[in-house]
């Protein structure tokens, strides 16, 4: 082997995230990050403007960066301040006091809004299931935050000290729509009904097709289900059977005779599927709530041993779709698909531990991270899909994950010539291809 020699071009500037490029001409063109009220104050005084402090944190969690220690190695960058159109990066302790004086206003006055018209102004696809709906998924998923003392920190029901933040998200693409810091002792219905609220009005922002929301047992409430009917929302909510017998269901399943179907996937257990309705008074109001059981019964075990007491399971779901009983069991399996979403900002995003021991600047910083998440989310559709983009398996979609491998971290140089200024990319650029076509899409090149 030849040995290959090392130096440092004192004249040259090269950059190994060129897609921060992509990140900042996105953000110029679908979202607004100005607070113009606030802004021009700040920067006739010769303080940096909102807008700069949120592009340079969204620089940084494009690359997979949270801590805000980061930023130091952004400060003099020329291709990054380039890339997001920022004038000065601020000093990670600088950055840190920003957070932490404005976080409340930052988040609800910018941030969130700012989510929402970027998902208008990008016409994101969103596509519905087959049912003709646009399916929600609303889920809380605890962050370990273990041996700190950070704001709100508190024990989990996944037995660690965390946070447990409440996620939406929207589309058979898994936009992100409503990202939610809570304290780690909060169950997760514990305001959930202002969730559906504001994630309503997200959702119809977004689209005209009726809704269909997945909630798993933790939201089977009767203010959930009432909330999202005089909404004239759809769901499907798994049960908490909380200590109802399995027998008493098994019975009852039996007693149904042809009204419950049975199957028997192999020797030894048999499935019985049947619907029930009930109806509830609420504030002189009568609704009918259909409630949806499966009933497993198994004589033998997986292993091929018999069992000397049957074992019995049971499985049930409220509704509101006039479908079979196995369709609405198999629509509900695709929640499950919002737990890859979840571990996409715990990873691809790293904001697991969040950065700050204040809990609005943390929340602040899951909010970034949910506009970071659809932008990236975006960006992989276009870019990543095609024939021509870098060689991976055939998928519906790219993780947040692969979209910064493939068209964040990719190394160019830069060139100024003529007025002009030019990122140059290797011959052996697989990613050019792609990258181009996403640049053109945003109105360049």
């Amino acid at each position: 082997m030849k040995t290959i020699k090392l130096e440092q071009s004192s004249t040259e500037t090269y950059t190994a995230q060129a897609g921060t490029l992509l990140v900042g001409r996105y953000l110029n063109k679908y979202a607004n990050l100005e607070d113009i009220s606030v802004d021009a104050k700040l920067e006739d005084n010769g303080v940096v403007s909102h807008a700069d402090i949120l592009r340079s944190y969204i620089g940084l969690l494009c690359q997979g960066k949270s801590d805000f220690e980061a930023i130091e190695n952004k400060r003099d960058n020329e291709v990054f301040k380039l890339s997001l159109g920022i004038n000065k990066v601020l000093s990670s302790s600088r950055l840190r006091q920003r957070f932490d004086k404005d976080a409340r206003p930052l988040l609800e006055d910018i941030v969130i809004p700012s989510n929402i018209e970027m998902l208008q102004n990008a016409k994101v696809p969103i596509t519905p299931i087959e049912t003709g709906h646009v399916v929600i998924d609303a889920d809380s998923t605890p962050y370990d935050n273990s041996r700190t003392k950070k704001e709100h920190v508190s024990w989990t029901y996944k037995n660690f000290d965390g946070y447990n933040p409440m996620k939406v998200y929207m589309g058979a693409e898994g936009w992100c729509i409503a990202a939610e810091l809570r304290p780690g002792s909060w169950n997760g219905q514990c305001e959930f009904g202002y969730v559906i609220e504001r994630a309503l009005d997200a959702a119809h922002a977004l689209t005209t097709k009726p809704l269909l929301w997945r909630l798993d047992s933790q939201h089977d409430a009767l203010s959930n289900r009432v909330l999202l009917m005089d909404n004239d929302s759809d769901f499907i909510i798994k049960i908490n059977p909380r200590k109802e017998p399995p027998m008493m269901w098994l019975e009852c399943a039996k007693k149904l005779g042809h009204w419950c179907t049975w199957t028997s996937p192999r020797k030894g257990k048999r499935t019985g599927h049947f619907t029930l309705y009930f109806d509830k008074k609420v504030k002189d109001k009568i609704y009918t709530f259909r409630r949806v059981f499966r009933v497993i019964e198994r004589s033998i075990d997986n292993k091929g041993q018999t069992l000397l007491i049957p074992e019995i399971k049971v499985e049930s779901w409220w509704t509101t779709l006039d479908l079979s009983d196995h369709e609405i069991i198999e629509l509900y399996k695709e929640h499950g698909t919002s737990e890859q979403y979840h571990s996409e900002f715990k990873t691809d995003l790293d904001i697991e531990r969040l950065p700050s021991g204040k809990f609005n600047t943390n929340d602040l910083i899951l909010g970034l991270a949910m506009l970071t998440y659809n932008m990236l989310k975006h960006i992989g559709i276009c870019g990543l899909l095609d024939d021509d983009s870098p060689v991976r398996h055939k998928s519906k979609r790219r993780r947040v994950k692969t979209v910064i491998q493939e068209l964040i971290y990719v190394a160019a140089r830069l060139i100024k010539k003529s007025r002009q200024i030019w990122l140059r990319f290797s011959k052996d650029c697989a990613s050019y291809a792609a990258f181009q076509k996403v640049y053109t899409m945003l109105g360049y090149g």
